[in-house]
C-alpha cells in the first residue's frame, strides 16, 4: 500500500517530467522510482507515446469506396457518405 501511495505522489508530477520542466531533485527521485517500478514505467512510456502520436501529423489514407461504404453502413453513418 505504501508503494502505491509513493507511486501516486510521484506520478502527480508526470506531465512536468515528460515535458522536461520538473524540478531536478524530483526528477532524480522519479527516475530512481521508475527503475524499480515497472508499472510506473509503463505509465510514463504510454504518456510519451501518446504525446508523440498526437504531435505527429497524420495523413489520412484514402479508403477504397467499398471499404468506406461498409464502414459507414456499420456505423450507421450512411447520411455522411460523400
Amino acid at each position: 500500500m505504501e508503494t502505491q501511495h509513493h507511486c501516486g505522489s510521484l506520478l502527480q508530477n508526470l506531465s512536468d517530467y515528460v515535458d522536461g520542466s520538473l524540478n531536478p531533485n524530483l526528477c532524480l527521485e522519479l527516475e530512481k522510482h521508475l527503475k524499480e517500478c515497472p508499472n510506473c514505467l509503463v505509465v510514463v512510456n504510454t504518456l510519451r507515446k501518446t504525446i508523440e502520436l498526437y504531435r505527429t501529423e497524420q495523413v489520412s489514407p484514402d479508403l477504397p469506396d467499398t471499404v468506406r461504404q461498409r464502414l459507414y453502413a456499420r456505423l450507421n453513418l450512411q447520411d455522411f457518405h460523400t
